[in-house]
């Protein structure tokens, strides 16, 4: 578990709103790695403190305090979590009162605290709508390379991350398309080449980044791309690509694709 980068806050994508005057500022990464940083510093927590933020985070609602105990300390009896949790709690208050919301029975991680996630997720679900037009700073895709918490394998993690990858793959093959669409093919060849390199047999990356490869004009590339991913989706899973791929390759020249063929 090391440092991240930083995170961003745009009101726009839903990240809550700070004041940097007279305010301890918290903000928090849980792409590529955890890290938590109270006014630009990093904090050092110890691993279960760690544990209760990036849950609540990723809940991003009011939880049961059982029910927070139950998830994050399994292995134990239902008192000894409580009690651990009463621990993480106490160590991230003595760092700043502000960053856990609690009453009695529930908690969550102050709306005051920016994570870097919620800023992606916003915009992974803007660039999937077809119903959105996205602004400029949504065509960037830094964040959508990233993943979630790589280094940690808790039951509950391993499910945030799968649901943060299946976005996260729609989103950079949306990407791609949206770049297509305003003609900047190296931006959108990058977004592909990003999709295709976290799901190889993803042949709904596979076929957009193709589809880059042959609007910018680069009918060789995407040939290439079409011959390795049909030889690697033979191998692997015995199958062809599908009509919608070979529908593709047919809009190119028969004299390119029979010169072109292994």
């Amino acid at each position: 578990m090391g440092p991240s980068t930083p995170g961003k806050t745009s009101p726009r994508n839903g990240t809550r709103e700070r004041s940097l005057t007279g305010r301890t500022r918290l903000d928090l990464d849980l792409l590529r790695a955890f890290e938590l940083r109270k006014d630009g510093v990093a904090v050092s927590l110890p691993p279960g403190s760690q544990r209760l933020v990036a849950f609540l985070a990723l809940r991003d609602r009011p939880l049961g305090r059982v029910h927070v105990a139950g998830n994050l300390w399994l292995d134990v009896s239902d008192d000894r979590a409580c009690a651990n949790l009463r621990t993480a709690v106490w160590r991230l208050r003595q760092l700043d009162p502000g960053v856990i919301e609690s009453s009695a029975t529930h908690m969550r991680l102050s709306r005051t605290v920016a994570v870097d996630v919620h800023d992606t997720l916003a915009q992974a679900r803007r660039l999937v709508d077809p119903s959105v037009t996205c602004e400029e700073s949504d065509l960037v895709g830094d964040a959508l390379l990233a993943e979630l918490l790589p280094d940690w394998y808790d039951d509950w993690v391993l499910l945030e991350q799968e649901r943060f990858r299946q976005l996260r793959l729609h989103a950079l093959e949306s990407l791609c398309s949206r770049l297509i669409a305003t003609r900047r093919f190296a931006m959108a060849i990058e977004a592909g080449l990003a999709a295709v390199a976290a799901e190889p047999l993803r042949e709904s990356a596979q076929r957009v980044l193709v589809r880059a490869y042959l609007e910018e004009g680069n009918a060789g590339e995407a040939l290439r791309q079409f011959h390795g991913y049909r030889e690697l989706v033979h191998s692997e899973l015995g199958l062809e690509p599908s009509q919608l791929m070979n529908d593709l390759m047919a809009t190119l020249p028969t004299a390119t694709v029979s010169r072109a063929q292994p």
